[in-house]
C-alpha cells in the first residue's frame, strides 16, 4: 500500500479509530489490504475482508487498475462495521448481476449484498463511494 494512514475521525472512547489508506487499486494490495484489516480489527471478521476485497476488485475490473482509491473501515452505532472505497469515476456505477453457473464473473456485488446488512453508493460530481455495512462480529 502507498499510505496507510489511520485517523481517529469521530471515534468514541473505547474504539479503535477508523482505518483509512489511500493507494492504488492493483491486485497485489488487495491481500495487503485484508491483512491491514483484520489487524486493525483485531478479529478475523471475514465478511469485512470479503467486502474490501470485492470493492477494491471492483474498481481494479470497472474503473481500471492503478486507480487511486480511499479505502475507509470504520465502527458505525448499532454493532456494524462500515466499509468504503471512493474513486475518481463518478460514471461508473456498481450494478448487481444474476450470474449463472456458466457466468465467469459476476458475483461481486451478490457476494456482498449476501453478508452486507446494506450498501450503496454516494455519487459526487468527481468521485463516487461504494459502501456497505455489516455486523460486526465477535471480538
Amino acid at each position: 500500500m502507498h499510505r496507510h494512514t489511520p485517523t481517529a475521525v469521530g471515534a468514541k472512547v473505547g474504539t479503535p479509530p477508523d482505518l483509512e489508506a489511500e493507494l492504488l487499486a492493483v491486485p497485489k494490495v488487495v491481500p495487503e489490504l485484508r491483512r491491514a484489516v483484520r489487524g486493525h480489527l483485531g478479529v478475523a471478521c471475514l465478511e469485512v475482508q470479503l467486502c474490501v476485497s470485492e470493492l477494491l476488485g471492483n474498481v481494479i475490473r470497472h474503473v481500471g487498475e492503478g486507480t487511486p482509491v480511499r479505502v475507509r473501515v470504520a465502527r458505525v452505532e448499532g454493532g456494524g462495521i462500515r466499509v468504503e472505497v471512493t474513486d475518481p469515476d463518478p460514471r461508473v456505477l456498481p450494478v448487481l448481476l444474476h450470474a449463472t453457473g456458466e457466468d465467469e464473473s459476476g458475483r461481486g456485488l451478490v457476494l456482498l449484498d449476501a453478508v452486507a446488512r446494506r450498501w450503496g453508493v454516494e455519487q459526487g460530481v468527481a468521485s463516487k463511494t461504494v459502501w456497505c455495512e455489516v455486523e460486526a462480529g465477535e471480538e
